[in-house]
């Protein structure tokens, strides 16, 4: 019997079409809107990312009927992505694991911040991603902690501040929030690197 937080978990996932070239269609929408959402915000154009995926806007609202599903859409597959990283990268260097993920973590922020005041209504759905997160990411800290190259002083919680503190940022140039970033993950750097 799956217990409540699985439940949740399974009810926020996206639902991809079964078919493949609907797939490909929904796939493609995704990665626009997420982009869209990171450089222009909420307000992103609908048509500009019909355009970007190479589909024609009732495709779009054929599969989002609302912008409000294609922001969720794009959040969810955001939290499934940084998921299935974080599983991916536990048999690399505990350090550059880490690194590899928080550096993913900064896009989802990215687009967090862009659909939040969108979706902010759900607060089920932000609590069970926030959980899938930190199942996701703090192995990955505790890994690097134990091996001595992260801090031992310093919280999931902790990194996942500084990070956002970094992603929240309108930086002017992509090149600054990349040093800024790097400057930050030195600070997660534990003594021993």
């Amino acid at each position: 019997m799956m217990d409540e937080t699985s439940q949740a978990e399974s009810r926020y996932k996206v639902r991809r079409p079964q078919r493949a070239d609907a797939r490909r269609n929904f796939d493609a929408l995704i990665e626009a809107a997420r982009q869209a959402f990171a450089d222009d915000g909420a307000d992103a154009s609908l048509e500009g990312i019909a355009r970007k995926a190479g589909v024609n806007i009732a495709t779009l609202y054929r599969n989002f009927p609302t912008r409000g599903h294609l922001f969720e859409a794009v959040y969810l597959d955001e939290v499934e992505v940084l998921a299935k990283m974080a599983g991916e990268l536990h048999d690399r260097d505990p350090w550059d694991a880490l690194e590899i993920w928080l550096t993913r973590f900064v896009s989802y922020a990215t687009t967090k911040k862009a659909v939040y005041d969108a979706i902010a209504h759900n607060a089920e759905m932000f609590t069970t991603c926030r959980n899938v997160i930190h199942a996701a990411g703090r192995p990955l800290l505790e890994r690097a902690q134990a091996a001595g190259v992260a801090r031992s002083d310093v919280s999931f919680d902790d990194v996942l501040f500084l990070v956002n503190g970094v992603s929240g940022t309108n930086f002017v140039v992509e090149a600054q929030r990349e040093r800024v970033l790097t400057m930050a993950l030195d600070g997660i750097r534990g003594p021993h690197h």
